[in-house]
């Protein structure tokens, strides 16, 4: 289809052109004639009124002739493009990121038209209405997608963290990092020149005056650029869901990590006595939180004696007890600090300042009747999805 609009757009250019040129003939019909060396020899006007007719005959000749040649060529190598291609190009981001694995926009929407295996989900800039929209026009099965974000898997800029050398080179950490390795004594930290924020095609990263990227999730998309870009792979992009996690990659050993980082992650394995789903492993002296088991409680937060596992949820609000409370004890049993209490069989009350906002209890509730935790509305509408399924079952 482009290609057919392109040869049209060239044959109305050349028949343009060639009536402008004939125009030009006419209104310049008489000419002041120069002699030989460009000197003028008189003032008189030559009538050149047949030489412009004759003109005019060959012009229109030539331009019925590559009229006619563009229009066979035009007819004769067109290539035939799915309609549907082009529909979908149109409900995509267009931002040639790469992150559905194809090298452009238009090859994926090629291949998404084209190949039966070829999922409408894979555009994860234009988010889950885009996929909808392929889905539609393709006649595929969308699948549900939870938005994903860049997370910054360090946290030592420039005040927390020390240096083996000055670094006065390009400010790129592409570059830096061939001084041997980088100036950071963390050979696994960021580098904190903003490779990052300059490839990022969304304006979603900007660096902290820590030198520090900082992800807005308002304008990230998950397109995975800043994270191909860093070269020591302190970027890495994860479901929304997943806000409970190490901020730290060093494979030093836990007291070389203490010289070179205030806020690294020692190995000391505190996370993973702590944590009552086993999500933390540590391995190759760092902790790393398997996103699969992660309730998001954060009670590893609250213990990690480095501060080096970051709640990237900006409040956690605490638990309420509602009226509905039968007095089970089970929050009471779950709870890891230990801030529900009250007797059998009657309603529970909530301690404010043991409670860290975890969402153990409310998990675990059997009716429902803890309130104000960051998963309460998840609970709540998977308990009501539970019990509709069972009604229609009976």
């Amino acid at each position: 289809m482009f290609r057919d609009i392109k040869i049209k757009k060239a044959i109305i250019l050349t028949f343009v052109f060639l009536f402008l040129c004939t125009l030009a003939l006419w209104h310049f019909g008489a000419v002041v004639y120069a002699g030989v060396g460009g000197g003028v020899e008189a003032r008189e006007k030559v009538d050149i009124v047949p030489l412009i007719k004759w003109t005019l005959v060959f012009l229109a000749g030539l331009a019925v002739v590559f009229g006619l040649g563009l229009a066979f060529a035009a007819k004769r190598f067109a290539v035939q493009v799915d309609p549907r291609v082009e529909q979908v190009l149109d409900v995509l981001a267009h931002a040639h990121c790469g992150a559905c694995g194809y090298a452009g926009c238009e090859q994926y929407a090629e291949a998404v038209v084209k190949n039966p295996d070829v999922s409408p989900s894979l555009c994860i800039p234009a988010g889950a209405k885009s996929a909808e929209a392929v889905a539609r026009i393709t006649g595929k099965a969308a699948a549900a997608m939870e938005p994903q974000f860049a997370r910054i898997m360090c946290q030592g800029g420039w005040s927390k963290a020390t240096k083996r050398f000055k670094y006065e080179g390009v400010q790129d950490c592409r570059a830096a990092i061939l001084a041997g390795g980088g100036d950071k004594s963390c050979r696994y930290g960021c580098l904190g020149y903003g490779t990052c924020s300059r490839v990022c095609p969304f304006g979603a990263i900007t660096m902290t005056e820590d030198h520090l990227p900082f992800v807005d999730i308002t304008k990230c998309t998950g397109c995975r650029k800043c994270e191909a870009a860093c070269p020591v792979k302190v970027i890495e992009v994860l479901p929304a869901s997943k806000q409970v996690l190490v901020t730290c990659h060093s494979k030093d050993k836990g007291g070389d990590t203490r010289k070179n980082c205030q806020v690294g992650c020692t190995g000391c394995g505190i996370c993973v006595k702590t944590c009552p789903f086993d999500a933390p492993a540590v391995e190759n002296n760092f902790s790393k939180i398997d996103i699969n088991k992660c309730r998001v409680c954060g009670l590893c937060v609250t213990k990690c004696p480095t501060k080096a596992i970051t709640d990237f949820i900006p409040h956690r609000s605490k638990a309420v007890v509602l009226d509905n409370c039968i007095g089970c004890q089970i929050c009471a049993k779950v709870c890891p600090v230990n801030a529900p209490s009250g007797e059998l069989k009657k309603k529970h009350a909530i301690d404010k300042n043991k409670c860290i906002g975890c969402g153990i209890c409310t998990a675990k509730c059997p009716v429902q009747s803890i309130d104000g935790t960051f998963n309460a509305q998840e609970v709540f509408a998977a308990a009501a999805e539970k019990k509709k399924k069972k009604a229609e079952a009976a």
